[in-house]
């Protein structure tokens, strides 16, 4: 029995020993869908920064933390509450704005492109053709600082002469998911997607009135984190190869960023406030 506790015992110590040793570090992102599905979907590439940062030569415990909302988050890495994010682009030049020390890690590839898809709904057998038609009619927007779910839609909306005075209602439900359910159980007339969630939902009755393009994703860090665990995160991301950690969130590979790449993004932004 004694022998059993002195190897239990000598197993804890170097245990705790390891976490004594080891960074803590924080990783922000926000529920653009449920909260499990979040977890779920970035719990792989959390554990492969990990450990392909022991590889490197330093030890990092890295948590999740799951904001409710954008806001909450935006304000969390403004107020450097965590250490590296996922946002969106409009969420990254909001929080830019705050804080000009916060910086680009790394932005997200997909399928050899640095664009995707946001995607105008209404339901399959919606008399709604285009986005003219959208005139009276009731409106779902995601969150208010989405790129797709609010300033790249509502950009839009505006080439296409349709202004909030011109729509029915319109309202900000937070979530793609609750922008898409809301559209198939006919509580609103259309609404605007991520591309993935349309093709989630569109067998449950949704058809698609217009497209348009949006950068991919900024990874980025708090202001003042230090530059070790900066360039340790930046080289496990843009050599990532592993297909399956890949394809957790959906995306192929990891590139090389810089603010130029989401001008375009900033100029829509501040043409939304026309909406």
């Amino acid at each position: 029995m004694r022998i059993k506790f002195k190897i239990i015992t000598s197993f804890f110590l170097i245990f705790l020993i390891s976490n004594l040793n080891a960074i803590n570090i924080k990783f922000g992102v926000y529920t653009s869908d449920k909260a499990s599905v979040m977890y779920r979907k970035f719990k792989p590439i959390i554990d492969y920064l990990e450990k392909d940062a022991k590889k490197q030569n330093i030890d990092l415990n890295i948590s999740i933390k799951i904001y409710p909302t954008y806001e909450a988050a935006l304000i969390g890495i403004i107020n450097g509450d965590y250490d590296f994010a996922r946002f969106g682009p409009s969420s990254y030049i909001l929080a830019k704005e705050k804080n000009k020390d916060i910086r680009l890690l790394v932005r997200e590839e997909e399928k050899g492109k640095k664009h995707f898809n946001g995607v105008f709904v209404v339901k399959e057998n919606s008399e709604i053709k285009s986005l003219p038609d959208l005139k009276n009619r009731s409106f779902a927007f995601g969150d208010k600082q989405s790129t797709v779910g609010r300033y790249l839609a509502q950009d839009e909306m505006i080439k296409a002469n349709i202004k909030a005075k011109d729509l029915k209602r319109f309202e900000y439900l937070g979530r793609h998911d609750k922008v898409a359910l809301s559209v198939v159980n006919g509580n609103f007339d259309a609404g605007v997607i991520k591309e993935s969630s349309y093709k989630k939902y569109k067998s449950r009755g949704l058809r698609s009135i217009a497209i348009f393009q949006n950068s991919t994703k900024p990874w980025l860090v708090r202001s003042g984190l230090d530059d070790k665990i900066y360039e340790t995160l930046k080289k496990s991301l843009l050599e990532l190869k592993d297909e399956k950690v890949l394809k957790s969130i959906n995306k192929t590979a990891f590139l090389e960023v810089d603010d130029n790449d989401y001008a375009l993004i900033k100029k829509s932004m501040e043409n939304s406030s026309k909406f």
